[in-house]
């Protein structure tokens, strides 16, 4: 974090104990693989952890939630238009039969009994929406990415139809704006624009589903005999959902005019949907778990009890406070969520969700398209080597804006350039702009509930880069604590299947949840110069910079150049930092 000489302090962490799983590492899984008891391991249980970049198959001991092994591939995604972002569902099918199948290699390789494999848990990219055909199994379009913003218009004439073009006309119902980022609107483009999805639809062979539901039915047996099905925490995120009668609604399917009959069945988080259909060792295991992938990182935080929170830095960022079993609708631009409901029997837990778009998905943003670095550990090398943005602001409002703006038109940008600006500098500020996104959705969330939260638990593929977390606890000025073992998301997914009812390996009980260790991030300057530096970085309004364009008007900002040009100009004259101007473009 930058200090009085622009300099970053070396992190020095504090380990500590809470409720959850134990260290694991590449040097205890050979270690236990040469131990003299791993017959001893007992019951196992599996997760499919299919993410927005890659797919994950990995197995835990139920015992004591030790990561035995796992195999890892990533996922292609394709960009047929600006805006539009889209991945092949074969594909996705493929990556997880070939994580089962490497990670089944390296078990036999470890001599561990695969037999003792007692059930495997999905977690999955929430919103991303798919059609295939119940008849020959083929998908009839691309899955459309949550990220996707060619629903743009549709969102639009959505809301001009509501009393007071009020994008939260269906929040009551739902607990979410009227948004891009949700899969009724997605699917309503795929009915409107793809002959093979409305012919489906026609005559009945049309499924419908987000990620989860699409590989459970594959794994179940597809074609022949496959469920159709999905879980509360998936459903919630389809604006077609009553998160109150915890049931498809009628009228939201109305609204959107969604045919009912081409909707999965909504079931738990833990219970057994099907069993495992498949050439290789896994045939016959039940899959009796499924999250969404931010509902399984709150399950494998532990995040139980009313006011934990936990926030993941992925391909976008995720920050969840469990409500209990009341929803809580937040006044402050967030989503109220349904965040598990682990039995059939057992009653509903719900969330407050901040949802940021771009993340992680910004370090392959500088990777792929401006080749500034080669690999995501070069990020923190290079931000680390000059410990300040040096006045450069890195906005990545790739897909708009999410939590707590639902700004779908926003664009993103970098300003407060010089000639000494490097590229050192704008890695820096890429690092910053995740760390003031959270500050901005904690702040709501805070604001919300009435109890600020005290400390941040984290997860997700960017926690290991350390700058970013004590940047992070520096602009929070709260302890951010992280797992020594990242794989939280994939564990709370294994934990639903392996606490299902007809399973029963895997324990949920406070007292019978094991130790983790963990790193904490604490602040390295007193709340005073937080404040001070916030407000010198402008957090609060830092995404809000992402300038809103409307395009179809006739006026000096129609010209970006020249409208960026006088907004910065006018800025400088009055002194302010050029991010708070975003007002002055339409």
């Amino acid at each position: 974090m930058p200090t009085g000489s622009g300099t970053i302090k070396k992190n020095s962490y504090t380990p500590v104990l809470t409720p959850g799983y134990r260290k694991e590492t590449a040097h205890t899984n050979s270690r236990m693989a040469a131990s003299s008891n791993r017959i001893m391991l007992g019951p196992l249980v599996a997760a499919i952890d299919q993410g927005t970049s890659s797919t994950r198959f990995l197995v835990f001991n139920a015992k004591t939630a030790e990561l035995l092994s796992h195999h890892q591939v990533e996922i292609k995604q394709s960009f047929p238009k600006e805006g539009w972002v889209e991945e092949d569902p074969k594909e996705i099918l493929q990556s997880v039969y070939e994580c089962m199948d490497r990670t089944c290699e390296k078990l036999t390789q470890l001599n561990i009994d695969i037999s003792n494999i007692k059930a495997i848990g999905v977690t999955n990219q929430r919103e991303t929406t798919l059609v295939w055909d119940k008849e020959t199994g083929e998908p009839l379009y691309n899955a459309i990415v949550w990220l996707d913003l060619r629903t743009q218009s549709t969102v639009e004439r959505l809301i001009s139809k509501t009393p007071g073009r009020n994008k939260n006309h269906l929040k009551h119902k739902t607990g979410l704006p009227i948004s891009t980022y949700f899969s009724a609107v997605k699917l309503r483009w795929l009915l409107d624009n793809v002959d093979e999805v409305a012919e489906a639809v026609v005559t009945h062979r049309a499924m419908f589903g987000t990620v989860d539901s699409w590989l459970i039915w594959c794994l179940t047996g597809g074609k022949s005999g496959g469920v159709h099905c999905t879980d509360v925490t998936n459903a919630s995120r389809t604006m077609l959902f009553n998160i109150h009668t915890l049931d498809w609604d009628p009228e939201l399917c109305k609204y959107f005019d969604i045919p009912m009959e081409i909707l999965p069945k909504v079931r738990s988080s833990s219970e057994i949907y099907g069993l495992m259909v498949s050439p290789g060792s896994l045939t016959g295991i039940p899959i009796s778990g499924c999250l969404g992938d931010q509902s399984a990182a709150l399950v494998g935080q532990m995040c139980f009890q009313d006011g934990q929170a936990k926030n993941t830095y992925g391909t976008g960022c995720f920050l969840l406070r469990n409500t209990g079993a009341k929803p809580v609708m937040s006044d402050h631009g967030l989503l109220t969520t349904v965040a598990y409901k682990l039995g059939r029997d057992k009653p509903a837990c719900y969330a407050l969700e901040g949802s940021v778009a771009i993340a992680g998905a910004v370090v392959r943003w500088l990777k792929d398209n401006l080749g500034i670095i080669q690999t995501s550990t070069e990020l923190e090398k290079l931000a680390a080597s000059v410990g300040t943005s040096y006045g450069c602001y890195f906005v990545p409002a790739f897909s708009g804006l999410y939590a707590p703006y639902w700004e779908p038109s926003a664009r993103g940008i970098i300003c407060g350039l010089t000639q000494f600006t490097n590229r050192s500098h704008l890695a820096f500020a890429a690092l910053e702009a995740v760390c003031f996104q959270t500050r901005e959705i904690l702040d709501a969330m805070n604001q919300d509930s009435g109890i600020p939260l005290t400390q941040l638990q984290v997860d997700g593929g960017m926690t290991s880069n350390r700058l970013l977390m004590q940047l992070q606890a520096d602009i929070l000025c709260i302890p951010v604590v992280k797992p020594s073992m990242p794989e939280t998301t994939a564990l709370g997914a294994a934990m639903a299947a392996g606490a299902a009812e007809g399973v029963s390996v895997w324990s949920l009980r406070p007292e019978d949840l094991s130790e983790v260790t963990s790193e904490k991030f604490e602040p390295q300057i007193n709340p005073e110069g937080t404040r001070r530096f916030s407000k010198r970085r402008s957090s609060m309004p830092l995404t809000t910079v992402a300038v809103s364009l409307n395009m179809g008007e006739t006026s000096i900002f129609s010209s970006l150049p020249l409208g960026f040009y006088v907004v910065g100009s006018m800025c400088m004259l009055i002194g302010l930092n050029p991010l708070l101007c975003h007002s002055l473009l339409p």
